[in-house]
């Protein structure tokens, strides 16, 4: 009977740190660029944008495809950076637990 109270504690102290985690993470920034920093952008790490900039020799009519695309492409680099801020944030919580490769708690 012990043993599931432990259980049982240790399981409400982790969705505590957990959702502290998730509070931090809404307060850490990351940054993606593409084109050599001509189009920059800026997400939490939840993936929220709270930023976009974009250099002023893109705004021409007929590079509007290209700024299309460097936007993706910022959004993803972003995106990727905001993933790794996440999962190194979790990996302290988690650490030691019984969790199956590739579970996302998030």
């Amino acid at each position: 009977m012990r043993d599931i109270m432990g259980m049982m504690a240790k399981a409400k102290e982790l969705q505590q740190k957990m959702q502290d985690a998730q509070a931090e993470l809404e307060q850490v920034t990351v940054q993606g660029a593409a084109g050599g920093g001509l189009v920059q952008l800026t997400l939490t790490a939840k993936g929220d944008l709270r930023g976009l900039k974009i250099d002023p020799s893109l705004l021409k009519p007929e590079d509007v495809e290209i700024l299309e695309d460097l936007i993706v492409a910022a959004h993803a680099d972003a995106k990727a950076k905001a993933e790794a801020a996440m999962q190194e944030k979790m990996s302290g919580l988690t650490a030691g637990l019984p969790i199956p490769p590739g579970m996302k708690l998030f």
